[in-house]
């Protein structure tokens, strides 16, 4: 029976194509954990059934999938699950063994102590430990972290697609786990949402162990559709923060900055196509009919990205809290 005064530890793994690991994963797992939710994501290689039959460890619950609905899914049927045990602390890792169990402690210590509401691993805080990383993958996830900063408001934090995770109690509550991007961008996406409830999001250094395990995450493939994610994700919390829940100085210098860019960049290209056109030099007046819009633009866009790059989460939402109705929209 689970000591009452004790956090409650949930560590969800989603599971496909991960039968020769899973039963490692699992028993690696230290005492700090108390509920494991095993999701089975309609896995050809029957990852439930296995763990099932071989698997003796009395934390482990199974919830099986009919259907691939993506990792995400998986995620999210996990963190019901937990939500239903009163799980204090959420923390979610592949059944690959590429995330080492022993990092659990570092996840959920800042959430369990109140000074964050999500942590998330980072791959590259260490710079030596990139050689191990793969050239694609490298450049695939630079390019990604950075749209994620814009997307999500989270400037400080990178390698946004990194799956070790952990979230409190009272963030996970709040979120509405139904909204959440079902496959691939489901990490990404997540950001998005703790953005637009104010939880602390805070990264946690960790490397990554590659084995002879295949990753279902192609960078060539996945690039465009995450770059669309991130594009309709920045236009949501811009709407959101700045002209839906509140209206700002900030929010003014953005209405401003990209008419007067676009009046300059038009009325600059539309003389140069004049001038090459007449063979005659734009006078001086032509000249900053375009120049001084584009300053001007450019100088309000600036002054509101600093505004937006001090306006990130700083205050947690707050202490565990299990009677909290949470949003399941």
């Amino acid at each position: 029976m689970l000591n009452s005064d004790l956090p409650r530890v949930g560590v969800v793994i989603p599971c496909f194509r991960v039968a020769r690991q899973i039963l490692g994963v699992i028993a690696g797992l230290g005492p700090e954990v108390t509920h494991i939710y095993v999701v089975d994501d309609a896995c050809p290689e029957a990852t439930a059934d296995l763990v099932t039959a071989q698997c003796t460890d009395q934390r482990v619950r199974v919830l099986r999938h009919t259907q691939n609905q993506g990792v995400g899914a998986a995620v999210v049927s996990g963190y019901r699950a937990a939500l239903a045990d009163d799980c204090d602390c959420v923390v979610k890792i592949d059944g690959d063994g590429q995330m080492d169990p022993a990092l659990i402690p570092a996840f959920i210590a800042p959430i369990l102590a109140g000074e964050a509401d999500y942590t998330k691993g980072n791959r590259f805080f260490q710079l030596e430990d990139l050689a191990a990383m793969p050239r694609i993958r490298l450049l695939g996830n630079a390019v990604l972290s950075f749209f994620s900063k814009f997307s999500s408001g989270y400037y400080r934090l990178f390698d946004p697609t990194n799956g070790y995770t952990a979230i409190g109690l009272t963030a996970l509550q709040l979120l509405p786990l139904d909204k959440l991007a079902r496959r691939y961008f489901f990490e990404s996406d997540l950001l998005f949402r703790l953005g637009t409830i104010g939880a602390v999001v805070r990264d946690i250094p960790m490397r990554a162990i590659y084995g002879d395990e295949v990753s279902g995450l192609k960078v060539g493939r996945i690039l465009l559709p995450f770059l669309l994610g991130h594009s309709r994700n920045l236009a949501k919390r811009i709407g959101y923060n700045y002209f839906l829940r509140d209206f700002s100085v900030a929010s003014l210098e953005l209405l401003l900055s990209l008419p007067l860019l676009l009046f300059g960049l038009w009325q600059g290209v539309s003389g140069w196509l004049h001038s090459m056109q007449t063979g005659q030099l734009a006078s001086s007046g032509t000249v900053m009919l375009a120049a001084l819009p584009i300053i001007l633009g450019t100088q309000l866009l600036l002054s509101f990205l600093n505004y937006d790059f001090q306006n990130s989460p700083r205050i947690p939402l707050g202490p565990r809290s299990r009677n909290r109705t949470y949003n399941r929209t």
